[in-house]
Formats: C-alpha cells, sequence, structure tokens
C-alpha cells in the first residue's frame, strides 16, 4: 500500500533500507548495485532524502556514506510505517500469541539489512517454544504479510547482522 503513497520505486527501497533498521548505512555506488539500479537515480533520491533531513551523510575516506537521521523529528514515525509497511508488527504480534515463552524476536538475512528481497528470516529465542504452532503459523504469516518466512528457533547469531525486533 506504501507504494502508492511513495511512487518512486527508489526512494521506497531507499526508505526501506534506511529506516528497517537504523543501523544499516550505504554508499552511492554500493546502494545501485545492491538495487540494480542506475547511479544517477540513487544520486537524486539520496540528494531529495538527505535535504530533507531525513538521511545524514558521513564521510569516509573518499566516499560518502548515508544513514537514517535518528534525530529527525519524523524519525520514529517514519521507521513504524515502513516497518509495518514490511509487516514486521503482524509478523510479532503472531509469534507472541502463542508461541510460547519467548524471548527475543530478531531478524536476520536480507530485511535485517534494509534488503526487501521477499523473503524474512526469523529468530526466535526462549523457552518451551511451540514448535507445532510455529509450523501453522509460517503459513498464515505469509499469506497475511505477502513475504515468504523462514523461522529458526534457539540458534546463535551475530547481533551486527541482525534486527531486533521485541526482548523481554
Amino acid at each position: 500500500m506504501l507504494d502508492y503513497l511513495i511512487t518512486s520505486k527508489t526512494r521506497l527501497k531507499l526508505l526501506v533500507k534506511f529506516f528497517s533498521n537504523a543501523q544499516n548505512q550505504g554508499h552511492l555506488r554500493g546502494l545501485a548495485d545492491e538495487f540494480g539500479e542506475s547511479t544517477n537515480s540513487i544520486r537524486k533520491e539520496l540528494n531529495h532524502l538527505s535535504e530533507a533531513g531525513f538521511l545524514v551523510k558521513v564521510a569516509d575516506k573518499n566516499r560518502i556514506e548515508y544513514q537514517a537521521n535518528t534525530h529527525h523529528p519524523l524519525f520514529s514515525n517514519l521507521q513504524d510505517i515502513i516497518r509495518n509497511y514490511l509487516g514486521f508488527d503482524r509478523l510479532l504480534e503472531a509469534v507472541l500469541e502463542r508461541m510460547g515463552e519467548v524471548n527475543e524476536v530478531i531478524l536476520t538475512g536480507d530485511y535485517a539489512q534494509g534488503i526487501d528481497s521477499g523473503t524474512i528470516e526469523v529468530l526466535i529465542n526462549g523457552d518451551s517454544l511451540n514448535e507445532s504452532y510455529l509450523e501453522h503459523l509460517t503459513g498464515r504469516i505469509e499469506e497475511l504479510i505477502d513475504r515468504k518466512v523462514i523461522f529458526c528457533l534457539n540458534k546463535e547469531i551475530n547481533p551486527k547482522d541482525s534486527l531486533t525486533l521485541y526482548k523481554r
């Protein structure tokens, strides 16, 4: 639905990249390669978002890194909108509903990096988790958010490559 409001596909990809996880950052050529788009279209949108104050530029040697401006007054609102667009709110609600004693829900893979690839990898850590509910939940969530979901239970991950959605 957000793609009707934000008609620039490049801008939407950049918003997903930077606002799904505030730790994400990127530079012009890297973003162009990641999105499979021209550097000119990426540059144009980066400039618009930077001028509006949504992104900050950080000079890193001979290139400029961009990341979300967490001090912008609309940062949390925009982050909520992007996370809702991706279906994180519905996913989290469904997991916490009957999964058992969930200690944390963590995104790994593409979505933790801000890439809307269509496959969400979710790690659930907790005690006495209801694995049979998880089988039913997978299909229900995929239908609800229109993305493939892969669940893993009680595994160790690198916190740098992840996004914590819930922590008890």
